[in-house]
């Protein structure tokens, strides 16, 4: 019994090993491709700035875009991953208020939303 409840141990703890390194490599915000500036846009308050980068995967995949939210008002300027969708060229992004920024239809609270095309 207590070589069987062993096993379930190492199995679980090897399961949890695989789980963060597939999010690690895969799944986390922050390994997202910088890619190429395109433009920013600025919230009416002048809090925060979102800037817009398109990324290519080479000749084989499409084009995708990521943005990129600043806190302006911040000491060291935190950016922030909110915005990634792929396959996408070209972006369009409009502030609904302060806090909410509309980018390509997908609307965004910066405080507490994200947009990732790998969760939708």
């Amino acid at each position: 019994m207590k070589k069987l409840f062993n096993f379930f141990l190492i199995v679980i703890g090897l399961l949890i090993i695989l789980g963060f390194i597939v999010w690690k490599l895969i799944l986390d915000p922050s390994n997202i491709p910088t890619g190429e500036y395109m433009f920013k846009s600025v919230s009416p308050d002048k809090n925060y700035t979102v800037k817009i980068y398109q990324s290519s995967g080479g000749a084989t995949t499409g084009f995708a875009i990521r943005g990129e939210l600043i806190e302006n008002n911040k000491l060291f300027n935190e950016k922030k991953n909110i915005y990634w969708n792929y396959p996408q060229e070209t972006a369009t992004v409009k502030w609904l208020d302060n806090d909410t920024v509309n980018i390509s239809g997908h609307e965004i609270d910066v405080k507490s939303q994200i947009f990732d095309f790998r969760y939708d």
